[in-house]
């Protein structure tokens, strides 16, 4: 019997930097030398120079601060921590179940393999956190799917992959499957996660930080930025699959699926700016925090969906063009921060970091 897909392409003389980013001729030697798509390997060596733990962060004062917060000031840490834990159990399968069975670059293979390991050490972070501040950690993990307004929004960050996975299964079962609408579903995936990585997290990020500028629960605001940084990697793997699909894939079908869909896509940022601001009003029902009003929020969320829109090939349709929380850029910018390393543990290092821009001759004159 002929295998439908195989794990290793056994084809002699084959040119991986002629194949398309997906749905192309299986892989073979995973060889990182020469690249379609440098960029991946970039976005793959900054990930895993990133690489961390989140049992470095001590989290011995979180415990005291949560344990003092006004009940309101609860409700807004749990509730985002429900939400986040939701968001990353989605990605840390997400992109290998959805994008990875259909690539077709060792590169892009690499970067996506790594991506969804690094989401994975997201989830366990929201574990961390819950184990060491909740005197009963499964009142918070099984509340998640109870939660109505998480389980609304679960439905909008999984409906895309469910489809991509349902048609393009078929394919790899060796069913036949209409090209066009395949690459569609492919495509919406692709502006989906961009929204989930660009736009989703934002609200609860904001909550975050503000509890670390007020120097109340601290380690997990430091254990959230470390996400932040690791998200914006995921984010620009996103950008460079839509950008290079949209620049320089030359794939007519995908080109007709962008020009056709680029209302729709417009409506799912609609949809994603409107139940996030829906999640920042929910979040202050009980009461607000210093630094945060549901007004700001409402405008960060529309200031970073433009932001998000511009990178892809979007026009920046929403009224907020600056920045309404500027305190929240150095929590999102880990260099920025400065610790005491005998208070709360350092996040600005490096573990296994590459120096990307060393010039050819920086070491002309370096003698032994």
């Amino acid at each position: 019997m002929h295998n439908i897909k195989s794990v290793f392409n056994k084809e002699k003389g084959l040119d991986f930097t002629k194949q398309p980013m997906f749905f192309g001729k299986d892989l073979a030697v995973q060889r990182y030398d020469t690249f379609k798509y440098p960029i991946f390997d970039k976005l793959t060596q900054q990930q895993l120079g990133f690489f961390w733990r989140p049992e470095e962060v001590s989290l011995q004062k979180d415990r005291n601060d949560y344990q003092n917060l006004r009940e309101e000031h609860k409700f807004i840490f749990t509730s985002n921590l429900k939400y986040q834990t939701m968001l990353d159990s989605v990605q840390g399968r997400g992109p290998a179940l959805a994008f990875l069975p259909f690539v077709s670059l060792p590169e892009l293979e690499s970067c996506i393999l790594t991506w969804d390991f690094m989401e994975t050490i997201h989830s366990r972070s929201y574990t961390y956190i819950i184990k060491n501040l909740y005197p009963n950690p499964n009142e918070v993990f099984d509340t998640i799917i109870e939660d109505e307004k998480i389980e609304q929004r679960a439905k909008s960050v999984t409906k895309a992959y469910d489809e991509l996975i349902d048609i393009g299964y078929r394919k790899l079962m060796g069913q036949d499957v209409n090209e066009y609408e395949l690459k569609k579903k492919l495509w919406l995936a692709l502006c989906t996660v961009n929204i989930l990585e660009g736009l989703r997290f934002y609200v609860s990020f904001a909550c975050s930080f503000a509890f670390g500028e007020l120097k109340q629960l601290e380690g997990s605001a430091k254990i959230i930025s470390f996400i932040a940084r690791d998200e914006s990697q995921h984010l620009g793997i996103s950008q460079k699959i839509i950008n290079n699909y949209r620049e320089h894939e030359q794939d007519k079908v995908m080109l007709k699926v962008i020009e056709d869909t680029k209302q729709q896509v417009y409506d799912m940022y609609d949809n994603a700016v409107e139940e996030e601001k829906r999640w920042a009003t929910y979040l202050l029902t009980k009461g607000s925090m210093i630094g945060l009003s549901e007004k700001l929020l409402h405008r960060f969320v529309e200031h970073m969906a433009n932001k998000r829109m511009r990178t892809i090939g979007l026009e920046a349709k929403y009224d907020q063009k600056t920045n309404p929380l500027p305190w929240v850029s150095h929590w999102l910018n880990s260099r920025s921060l400065q610790n005491a390393p005998q208070e709360t543990e350092i996040e600005s290092y490096v573990i296994g970091g590459i120096k990307q821009d060393v010039e050819k001759d920086t070491f002309s004159n370096f003698k032994l």
